[in-house]
């Protein structure tokens, strides 16, 4: 008898699973931060694009994310688990902002190398959740940052989702423009059937896309390979005795 198809998560369901997100820890350098197995979604954008914002809105808390009110004075990569108390199924990793040009130069240097190298090198690193200013769309900046990870991309290494933020700010006919722009430049990247790029209007004001976001980040929860080949099993008998359905990667 065939399996039924897992249901599709309500918002509600989606909601409630970001609203689990707390502090696990901090690192100021990549190989400070610890091998949970978890795997891992990455926030990044340039400062005052609205990241802290957006990640506290998605946690459904006002201080998860710390905005600083000078931006690029955060300049570590701050982990958050995801998931049931005693058995998280996410790390966010909310890495520090670029582009601003008034912090330290060699300070500036220093952190875009971190965040750079965890980008490219961060193996359980699984998706990347970019927010760009929706005013303003892809700047030069924001696609020098997805160019770092651009093979990673092509190789399905990777998924990366844009976010529109401050989307409130435009009327639907701006917003319907950006959209379409981004769109435009992001197809663009998609070079290989691997590469998974996406991107959504979002508003922390109007509570615009959270719900999408989430929905988006839960699906990166289980880790790639058991997406791809299915769970493996210590036994053939235990691997029988499995009811559950595998979960779709997209």
């Amino acid at each position: 008898m065939t399996e039924p198809l897992t249901p599709t998560p309500t918002d509600k369901e989606v909601l409630g699973w970001a609203h689990t997100a707390r502090f696990f820890t901090t690192a100021a350098q990549l190989h400070q931060l610890p091998e949970t197995g978890l795997p891992e979604v990455a926030f990044v954008g340039r400062s005052n694009a609205g990241k802290s914002t957006a990640i506290n809105t998605l946690a459904q808390t006002k201080r998860l994310a710390f905005a600083s009110k000078t931006p690029g004075r955060t300049q570590h990569i701050n982990l958050f688990h995801v998931g049931p108390k005693d058995a998280p199924n996410q790390l966010w990793a909310d890495l520090p902002g670029y582009g601003y040009a008034a912090v330290n130069r060699d300070a500036k240097q220093r952190w875009q190398k971190v965040m750079a190298d965890y980008l490219q090198q961060r193996e359980p690193l699984r998706g990347v959740v970019q927010m760009v200013d929706s005013r303003h769309g892809l700047t030069d900046l924001d696609r020098q940052l997805i160019d770092f990870m651009a093979e990673r991309i092509y190789a399905g290494e990777i998924s990366l989702l844009v976010l529109l933020t401050k989307a409130d700010k435009l009327n639907r006919k701006e917003q319907a423009a950006i959209l379409r722009e981004t769109q435009e430049l992001l197809a663009s990247y998609v070079l290989t059937e691997q590469s998974d790029i996406g991107v959504s209007l979002f508003s922390a004001l109007k509570n615009q896309g959270v719900a999408d976001a989430a929905r988006q980040l839960q699906e990166w929860v289980s880790p790639r390979d058991e997406v791809e080949h299915g769970p493996e099993s210590e036994s053939e008998s235990e691997a029988e005795s499995d009811d559950a359905a595998p979960t779709a990667d997209r």
